[in-house]
């Protein structure tokens, strides 16, 4: 099987032209994430890809640290950073648990479209808890893809193959109540959720460290 960096790198310059899918519910998580933010927060992202997203929420915070396991993502995420007036927003090349462990009392870990395709959701959920400061946030949307529709079960069937030729990478599929009981297994307390789309659904979760 293709290693992750490596499939994530080759796929980089296609991943920052792609249109996001489902504009109106990107909206709608972005300004509820937003929402959640002070002027004074620390923020790490985690698999901030091509930071995008990081772009848009820097300038709420006092200071955002992007990594991706990716270093052609990150390539492109500081060329964007570069284009700003954004100097507290910086990117690091880290996979997901290194990233992590190099921060602690943090004020928020947000994690947008990332998790499912990690070996690990326990382990990185454990250190994302380390990591933030007693009541952080932990603020994530991520696809439950055993509860999609016929269709996409079926071509979860085909990443395999598509994984042995590296056309594809490591996928996990979990429902909506799994992936909420490992959160809430993990130490923390879900203050808000919703699946923005609805199907397949994407599990958008806003939790606080107890």
């Amino acid at each position: 099987m293709i290693h992750s960096a490596t499939f994530w790198d080759k796929a980089a310059a296609k991943y920052a032209n792609d249109p996001i899918k489902d504009m109106a519910s990107y909206t709608y998580t972005l300004e509820r994430t937003r929402s959640y933010l002070r002027d004074s927060d620390t923020v790490l992202e985690i698999g901030c890809g091509t930071g995008s997203t990081a772009l848009l929420l820097a300038e709420s915070v006092g200071t955002y640290h992007g990594t991706d396991i990716s270093g052609e993502m990150i390539k492109i995420a500081r060329s964007k950073v570069a284009e700003t007036s954004l100097p507290n927003l910086s990117f690091e090349a880290h996979p997901a648990l290194d990233g992590i462990h190099e921060h602690d009392g943090l004020d928020a870990v947000m994690a947008f479209n990332l998790l499912h395709l990690l070996e690990n959701i326990p382990s990185t959920l454990n250190a994302i808890h380390a990591a933030l400061r007693p009541g952080g946030l932990l603020i994530t949307k991520t696809p439950c893809l055993a509860d999609s529709n016929w269709k996409i079960k079926l071509l979860l069937k085909l990443i395999p193959l598509g994984q042995l030729l590296g056309k594809a990478p490591f996928v996990q599929s979990f429902t909506v109540a799994e992936y909420d009981r490992m959160i809430e297994a993990a130490g923390f307390e879900i203050v808000e959720s919703g699946n923005h789309p609805v199907s397949p659904p994407a599990r958008y979760i806003v939790a606080r460290k107890i």
